[in-house]
C-alpha cells in the first residue's frame, strides 16, 4: 500500500464573484455571504487561538437537502474546496476554513421534522440546537441523552460530526449510540439515506461510519435520533475531598461496586473557586481540593439504594462532605457550575486551552498528579473539569496570548499531556474530536497502517478531497510536533 504526497486542491483562480452568482442562484442572495467583514465570524470555531486564522472565500447558508445537494454538486463540478459548519461551537479546529474554500452553513437548516413518541424518536435538520430536542419531548416525559456543555448553543449536526459526548455519557453513550438513521449529501452531491427508524438494519454500519467523520465523508442533512424515557427518579450528590487522588480513588470504587452513574463530574480546587466567581452557586466549598458531582437515575428504589452506598464509598475515600439533592431546582443549581465552568474560566484568564484526552479511570490519580507537574514544568495554571466516570479530561491551560511565545508553549504543553493518555493507555479524543488541533498527534495512538487504512476510507467517500480538508489526518506525515497553522504545510496524504 502506498501513500502518495500531492499539493492540496488550491486554485487561485477561482472566480468567486461569478461562484457567488452561482451560489445565490440555489439559495438566494440574501443567503450567500461574501463581505470581508461579515466572513470574521467564520474564520475560527470555539478554539479561538490559531496562528493564522482564515476566513472563507464565502459562506453558503442552504435551507433543505436539496439545496445542500445543488451546492456541493457545484463544488464537485469546480474543484472547491468546501467545510460544512454548525453552530461554530468545535474545539478542536474541526470547522475552520483552510485555504481557499467556501463554508457551508447550516444555521438555517433548523426544523424539527418529526416527532415519533410511540417508536421514541425524532427526525431533525442538523443546525436544530441540542437542547431544543428535549424541549420538544418533555412535557410528553421523554428526553435526549447526550448533552455537552455547550447544548444550549451547539447543534445537533455538528454533535453528529464529532461523535460529541457530555455529562450523561458514562450511563447512556455518546451520540453515534442515539442516531438511528442520517440523510447524507456526499462529496459528489448525491444522496443516501443510511440506518432507518430501528436500533439495528442488516449490512454495513454506514451510520456508524459517519458519525464522528468530522465532516471529511458528507454532510448530514436529515438526523433520526433515538430518545429515551425521562426517569422515574433522579438524585444529585456532590462530594468534597481534601485531594484530587481521593475524589479519583472514589471514582473508580463508585464503577467497581458495579453502580453506573447517569454521569460523574469532577472539578478542581482551581475550577471550584472560579465557577463560584461568576455563576455564585453557593454550593462548591471553595476550600476543597476536589468535588465529585454523581447523578444517580432510574426507579425509586434503584436511586435510594445507590444514592445510599455511592455516599458510603465517597466517605470510605475520605470525603469530608456529602450532599444530596432530588427535587429539579437544586439539582439544576448544583450542575449549573459545571456547566458554566469553560465559560468562568474567560474571567480569571485572558485566554485558555482546552485539550480533551481519555484515560482508563484506574490511572485517575496518576495522571492528574502528573498534569500538575506539566503544568509547573511549563509554567501555566492548569484546571481540571471532566466526566470523571468514563475517563474524559479536559485540562485547560490558562494563559495570555499576548506574551511572546505563550501560544507555542501551551500547545507543547497539551500536546504532553495527549502524549500521557495515550502512554497510561487511553486516547487523544474522547468527544471534542481530532479536527486541526489534535491531528499530529494522531501517529501516537495509530500505527502508519492504520492511518493509511483510515485514508481508503476517507477516499472512498471523498476521492477529490474537496470535503473538509486538512483535517484528521498528520498534513503531511512528518509533521511530528507542529502544530495547527503550521507554515510548512506542503500536501494532504493521498492514497
Amino acid at each position: 500500500m502506498q501513500v502518495l504526497e500531492k499539493d492540496p486542491i488550491i486554485n487561485s483562480a477561482f472566480d468567486w464573484s461569478a461562484i457567488g452568482k452561482q451560489m445565490s442562484a440555489i439559495v438566494g442572495t440574501r443567503h450567500v455571504v461574501q463581505k470581508r467583514e461579515e466572513l470574521i465570524t467564520y474564520e475560527c470555531d470555539g478554539l479561538t487561538s490559531y496562528h493564522d486564522l482564515q476566513r472563507p472565500q464565502l459562506v453558503v447558508l442552504p435551507q433543505n437537502t436539496t439545496e445542500v445537494a445543488a451546492i456541493v454538486k457545484l463544488c464537485d463540478q469546480q474543484q472547491i474546496p468546501w467545510i460544512a459548519r454548525g453552530a461554530g461551537t468545535g474545539l478542536s479546529g474541526g470547522a475552520v476554513p483552510d485555504q481557499n474554500c467556501i463554508l457551508i452553513g447550516t444555521a438555517r437548516m433548523n426544523k424539527i421534522l418529526n416527532i415519533d413518541l410511540a417508536n421514541q424518536r425524532v427526525t431533525v435538520q442538523p443546525g436544530v440546537i441540542n437542547n431544543w430536542v428535549t424541549q420538544a419531548v418533555s412535557g410528553a416525559g421523554f428526553y435526549y441523552a447526550p448533552d455537552p456543555s455547550s447544548q444550549v448553543i451547539c447543534s445537533v449536526g455538528g454533535n453528529v460530526a464529532e461523535n460529541s459526548g457530555g455529562v450523561h455519557c458514562l450511563k447512556y453513550g455518546v451520540t453515534v449510540n442515539h442516531v438511528l438513521g442520517l440523510e447524507l449529501v456526499l462529496p459528489d452531491g448525491s444522496i443516501i439515506n443510511t440506518g432507518g427508524e430501528i436500533g439495528e438494519t442488516p449490512g454495513y454500519d454506514l451510520t456508524g461510519l459517519f458519525v464522528g467523520s468530522e465532516g471529511t465523508l458528507g454532510i448530514a442533512t436529515e438526523i433520526t435520533l433515538k430518545i429515551l424515557k425521562t426517569p422515574e427518579s433522579i438524585c444529585v450528590l456532590l462530594a468534597d475531598f481534601d485531594s484530587i487522588e481521593a475524589a479519583g480513588n472514589a471514582v473508580s470504587d463508585i464503577i467497581g461496586a458495579g453502580i453506573i452513574p447517569g454521569g460523574i463530574e469532577m472539578m478542581d480546587n482551581f475550577s471550584i473557586n472560579a465557577v463560584e466567581d461568576v455563576v455564585a452557586t453557593g454550593c462548591y466549598p471553595r476550600d476543597a481540593a476536589a468535588i465529585l458531582l454523581v447523578e444517580v437515575d432510574g426507579l425509586t428504589v434503584e436511586v435510594e439504594a445507590n444514592k445510599l452506598r455511592v455516599e458510603e464509598i465517597c466517605r470510605q475515600n475520605g470525603a469530608r462532605n456529602v450532599t444530596s439533592a432530588s427535587d429539579l431546582e437544586t439539582r439544576l443549581k448544583l450542575w449549573k457550575g459545571r456547566k458554566a465552568a469553560f465559560a468562568a474560566m474567560g474571567k480569571i484568564s485572558p485566554n485558555y486551552y482546552v485539550q480533551d484526552g481519555v484515560i482508563p479511570r484506574t490511572q485517575l490519580p496518576y495522571v492528574l498528579k502528573e498534569i500538575g507537574r506539566l503544568g509547573e514544568e511549563f509554567g501555566y495554571y492548569v484546571a481540571n473539569v471532566f466526566h470523571a466516570g468514563d475517563g474524559n479530561l479536559h485540562p485547560l491551560i490558562l494563559y495570555n496570548q499576548a506574551d511572546a511565545g505563550a501560544l507555542e508553549q501551551v500547545e507543547k504543553l497539551g500536546g504532553e499531556i495527549l502524549k500521557l493518555c495515550v502512554r497510561v493507555g487511553g486516547s487523544i479524543s474522547g468527544e471534542h474530536g481530532i479536527g486541526t488541533d489534535k491531528r499530529c498527534y494522531m501517529p501516537e495512538m495509530f500505527s502508519e497502517q492504520d492511518l493509511e487504512s483510515m485514508q481508503w476510507v476517507r477516499m472512498v467517500f471523498n476521492p477529490q478531497e474537496l470535503a473538509n480538508p486538512g483535517k484528521i489526518f498528520p498534513t503531511p506525515r512528518t509533521c511530528g510536533e507542529a502544530s495547527r497553522g503550521n507554515k510548512e504545510f506542503k500536501g494532504i496524504d493521498r492514497l
